[in-house]
């Protein structure tokens, strides 16, 4: 696995436990936040044919 994909599924990781985070305090706002970045890490991914895999969020 090159860095690139490597960087970009610990982008995506993180950014499904900082959404999850803010879910489970109530931060609707953060949650927002947090959901458009991983809309946009997923788009990524999937413009340069990164396999993402099953979401946890």
């Amino acid at each position: 696995m090159d860095a690139f994909t490597t960087g970009l599924l610990q982008r995506i990781r993180a950014t499904e436990s900082d959404l999850s985070r803010a879910r489970d305090e109530g931060d609707d706002f953060l949650a927002e936040v947090e959901q458009a970045e991983l809309d946009d890490l997923r788009r990524l991914a999937a413009e340069h044919g990164v396999e993402v895999g099953a979401s946890r969020v």
